[in-house]
């Protein structure tokens, strides 16, 4: 008899807890029951790493400081993670940089990724999703998104892309559940 009440306190606090028994795929799906964001099926990194120019992006709190010239620079590191550079100019005309390190989360494809720009004496508390949902056969152009669809990246090797190039990789966003009109272009 006593059981029953310790099962039905220990659930509550499981749930207050926000502690799942449901199958992490399940929060892949949204609210609507779309399918979940997919990924590229490969990523080679040595191709990938380099600077890329963000052509557009859903707007963010943490970019918010960027008025144009945003890339992102990627180098391999020895211990298998990503330095990753952020920059931009903000409205002053100064450079702005955040530095970070990414890190694969899916080795099978290498693209699922966390990012973290945040370090306390070594120690990243923060981490951010980075998934390569779309990607150019010659690694010119990568569409990048997140699970919860919350943040969109179009980055580049050149600073523009022509019209149907963006029309392939909003159609890629759109596959993913993404609304187009979500982004907006960022100045080179």
């Amino acid at each position: 008899m006593r059981s029953i009440p310790l099962f039905l306190t220990l659930f509550s606090f499981a749930a207050a807890l926000q502690v799942s028994i449901v199958p992490t795929w399940a929060f892949d799906i949204d609210a609507d029951g779309d399918r979940p964001v997919t990924t590229v099926s490969e990523l080679d990194l040595e191709r990938y790493v380099g600077l890329w120019y963000e052509i557009a992006k859903i707007p963010n709190r943490f970019q918010k400081q960027c008025l144009r010239g945003t890339t992102a620079e990627y180098t391999l590191r020895e211990d298998g993670r990503i330095t990753v550079v952020n920059r931009c100019f903000n409205k002053n005309g100064g450079l702005d940089e955040a530095k970070g390190v990414a890190k694969i989360v899916d080795t099978t494809s290498n693209a699922k990724l966390k990012v973290s720009f945040v370090s306390f004496i070594g120690w990243r508390p923060f981490w951010g999703d980075y998934w390569v949902i779309g990607l150019d056969e010659g690694y010119q152009w990568a569409a990048i998104g997140t699970p919860d669809r919350k943040y969109g990246w179009v980055l580049a090797r050149a600073p523009a892309l022509d019209e149907s190039t963006m029309e392939k990789i909003f159609s890629i966003f759109e596959r993913n559940g993404y609304e187009r009109a979500a982004f907006e272009t960022s100045l080179q």
